[in-house]
Parts: structure tokens; C-alpha cells; sequence
């Protein structure tokens, strides 16, 4: 075998594949903390920077914005400069994020933090689903399976570290607890370097209009809660409508660029990416909305919200263990479908009947479990299906699409709030992962493979 087709060559991970899905969950599980811990933090972002509720949901939806550009565009250059560089080059941004934000004096330059934070937390997920989608076969499912729980176990006792970084020191700390990352990155290194880059040009233009198009969609949508004025407004749909066209054409002219061309025909992705997209609007229309209704119609604090959603843990933790046993069976896709029905129905039921505490919680819980399924199920399936070469570009792509969709569920709640209850707007929202329910089952399960 030559050295070129060694570097393409779908590589074997050492044994020790929990321990391997224990380090890459604990890799990207602390970029949950931007969502979950920051969305118990929101009310005290609000008062602390004298910012509407509204507004201060750009706390989530510029961390989802910068953490689905970030996944994909570092996808890509992992590609080009290899996992290792990758991995350093989110970290250094994950620092000056984290900088940025302690050190804010405006919520201006506290958004511009959290953005490059979370810039640096996409490389570090692109880095870890990369290695995790790039496992031996005979190995993935383990992998998937440990990688799964440690971050459904991530996504809820953020919740409860939010509450207590929050209440007993400063919500700016809980702001920058995604950069835990940091502290797992010493163990990753090693891995990551069993992933060189192959020197592959990256096109830049296609990931700017396919930023520009994600970026234009959620300013549109929280136009009115930013205050806008009407020439910005039109000057952004004529932006949205023009970034459309020119991705459309750069995707015809680039086959392999930003966005493969293969990837806008086929269906296994399509389907994922709608699924992805509901269900994590959901968890995240969730995250903006739930803590906001506990802390203001029932009193509660921060802590306790945070301490009441940790059962959330158990649940993703089983779903996302469960989840890595029925990657290559029908069984996977009816779990997801479950999952983000169950979250789309309690969600619904808060707004429509005013169905209390309890079922807010649970609503909650289910997104957090639908994020770590989808994540498990979506990775394993276009894992099997895809040659080793595509798998970075098109996850990343793929996770862009996911953490778009819940930017749109954290500033449509955000908006809709300004002209109803703030849980009607979360019961409007809940038709997303309705959608992502329905479009589940779909889903084909990943294809058995030896190993190699």
C-alpha cells in the first residue's frame, strides 16, 4: 500500500473503544453547557446587562449561529490541516471567547464572545464527531454508544452547573463553562493525530454564503425583538434571497466544495438534516423558555431550575446508550421518532393547557434526549454510508444544519413572546420537533460493516 492511499485508507482506532467514546463525549460535551447552562442563566444575563428577554436570547441563538458555522467550517479543514491542528486551533478560540465574555462591558461585545467561544467549540465537535464517525466498524457502535451518554449526561447537569456557577458565583462564569472542553483536550491529542490532513482546498466562498444564508435567516426571524429598522430588514432578505442563489450556483459549479453536491440529492442526508434541525430547535426553544417561566411565574431560582432538570441525565443517557444498540435496525429511527414526539407533545401541552411543572420538565428532558439520539443515530447511519473521505465535510454540514435549527427555536420563542405568553410561543415552536418525529422514521438504519 502506498503512503497516499495509507493517509485515505479508513483508519483503525486502538482498542479501548469505551474509553475512546468517553474522551471524545467528554471532548464535546461541555459545548452543551453554552445551551443548557446559559439558557438558566438567561434571566440574570437580562437584568445584569439591561437588555430585554428578547434580546438576551441572542445569548443562545449567537452560540448556536457561530457553533453550526464553526462544525462545518472546521469540518472542512480538518480535511486540509488534519484533526491535531484542528483541535488546537478550537481551543485557542475557545480561550480568547472565554476572555472576551469575562472581561464584557456591553452586550454587544459579550455576544462577540460568546461567538468566537462557541467558533472554537464547533471545532472541537467537528474534531470529535470526526473521530468518532471514523472508528473501525467492528468499534463504532461502542463508541457512539459511550460518546452518546457523556453527552446526554453533559446536556442536563449543565442545567444544574448552570444554577450554581450562576447563584453562588456569576452568571459570566456560566457563560464560559463551555470551555471545560479545554481540560480533555491533553487527552485527545494522540487521537486526533491518527487523522492527518491530505491537503485538501477548502472553498471558502461556498462556507461564507451558506454563513451569510444562516445568519440572515435568524436575524430575520428576530428582526422586531432587535428593533430593526425597515431598509436593514429588506436589506437582509434581498441578503437571504442573493446568498441563496449564490450557494445554489456555487454548488453547481464546485461538486466537491463547501456543500458536496452528492449531498443536496441524497436522501439519508436530507432526512437527518430535517430531523436535526426540529429536534434541537426544540431542546433549545426549551432551554430559552423553561427556565424563564420557572424563575418568573413560580419564583423559582436559579439553582432550583437547574436541580430539577438534572433527571434529564438519566433519561438521554439511557436514550443515547439505547440508541448505539440500534444503529443498524429500524429500531434506532422509531426511538428518535419517540423521542421527539414525546418532547413535541409536553411542549405543546404547556402552552395549550397550562399543563404545570411537571410536564415543562419533562418536555425538556426529552429534547435534551432527542439531541443525544439524533446525534448517535445520524452519525452511525451517514458513517456507514459515506466513504471515509466525505464523513468530515458532510457531518459538519449536517451539524450546521442542527445547531441552525435550534438558534431558530431559541429566537422564534423569543420573538412570538413579544406578542403572547411566553409558553404559547414555546407550544408554536413545538411543531418543530413534531416535524422531526414524523420525518424520523424515515431514517434508514446504518449499514452492518466488518471490520476491516
Amino acid at each position: 500500500m502506498t503512503t497516499d492511499s495509507a493517509v485515505r485508507a479508513e483508519p483503525r482506532i486502538a482498542p479501548g473503544a469505551g474509553l475512546i467514546g468517553l474522551r471524545l463525549g467528554a471532548l464535546f460535551g461541555p459545548v452543551i453547557f453554552g445551551v443548557t447552562a446559559a439558557g438558566v442563566a438567561l434571566p440574570d444575563v437580562a437584568i445584569a446587562m439591561e437588555v430585554e428577554p428578547a434580546v438576551a436570547g441572542w445569548v443562545l441563538t449567537a452560540h448556536a449561529l457561530a457553533l453550526g458555522v464553526g462544525t462545518a467550517l472546521f469540518g472542512r479543514l480538518s480535511e486540509k490541516w488534519g484533526v491535531r491542528n484542528t483541535v488546537l486551533a478550537g481551543a485557542a478560540l475557545l480561550a480568547v471567547g472565554a476572555v472576551l465574555i469575562l472581561v464584557a462591558s456591553s452586550f454587544g461585545l459579550l455576544i462577540a464572545g460568546r461567538f468566537v467561544q462557541a467558533a472554537g467549540s464547533g471545532a472541537v465537535t467537528s474534531s470529535a464527531l470526526t473521530l468518532a464517525s471514523s472508528a473501525a466498524p467492528d468499534q463504532r457502535p461502542k463508541i457512539l454508544g459511550i460518546f452518546g451518554a457523556t453527552m446526554a449526561i453533559c446536556s442536563s447537569t449543565a442545567t444544574l452547573a448552570g444554577g450554581m456557577v450562576t447563584d453562588w458565583m456569576h452568571w459570566r462564569l456560566t457563560l464560559v463553562l463551555p470551555a471545560l472542553s479545554l481540560l480533555v483536550v491533553p487527552f485527545c491529542l494522540e487521537l486526533a493525530a491518527t487523522r492527518p490532513g491530505f491537503g485538501r482546498a477548502v472553498d471558502l466562498i461556498g462556507g461564507l454564503l451558506l454563513g451569510t444564508v444562516a445568519t440572515s435567516v435568524l436575524l430575520l426571524i428576530q428582526a422586531s425583538s432587535l428593533d430593526l429598522a425597515t431598509p436593514v430588514v429588506i436589506l437582509l432578505a434581498v441578503l437571504l434571497v442573493v446568498s441563496v442563489a449564490g450557494l445554489a450556483l456555487r454548488i453547481r459549479s464546485e461538486p466537491d466544495g463547501f456543500v458536496p453536491r452528492p449531498l443536496t440529492t441524497n436522501r439519508t442526508f436530507l432526512i437527518a438534516a430535517v430531523v436535526g434541525l426540529g429536534g434541537y430547535a426544540g431542546l433549545f426553544a426549551a432551554m430559552y423558555a423553561v427556565p424563564q417561566i420557572l424563575a418568573i411565574q413560580y419564583g423559582w431560582s436559579v439553582f432550583k431550575v437547574g436541580a430539577w432538570l438534572l433527571p434529564g441525565a438519566v433519561v438521554g443517557a439511557v436514550f443515547a446508550r439505547l440508541a448505539s444498540k440500534l444503529t443498524t435496525s429500524k429500531g434506532g429511527s422509531v426511538l428518535l421518532a419517540a423521542a421527539a414526539l414525546s418532547c413535541a407533545a409536553f411542549l405543546g401541552i404547556v402552552g395549550l393547557v397550562d399543563g404545570g411543572i411537571v410536564v415543562m420538565l419533562i418536555g425538556t428532558s426529552m429534547g435534551m434526549a432527542t439531541f443525544a439520539v439524533t446525534q448517535v443515530l445520524t452519525t452511525a447511519v451517514l458513517s456507514s454510508s459515506l466513504q471515509p473521505l466525505q464523513r468530515g465535510g458532510a457531518i459538519g454540514v449536517l451539524n450546521l444544519i442542527f445547531f441552525v435549527g435550534g438558534g431558530i427555536g431559541s429566537a422564534t420563542t423569543g420573538t412570538l413572546s413579544e406578542h403572547m405568553e411566553l409558553s404559547s410561543a414555546l407550544a408554536v415552536v413545538a411543531v418543530l420537533p413534531l416535524l422531526a418525529a414524523l420525518v424520523a422514521l424515515l431514517l434508514p438504519p446504518a449499514r452492518p460493516q466488518q471490520a476491516a
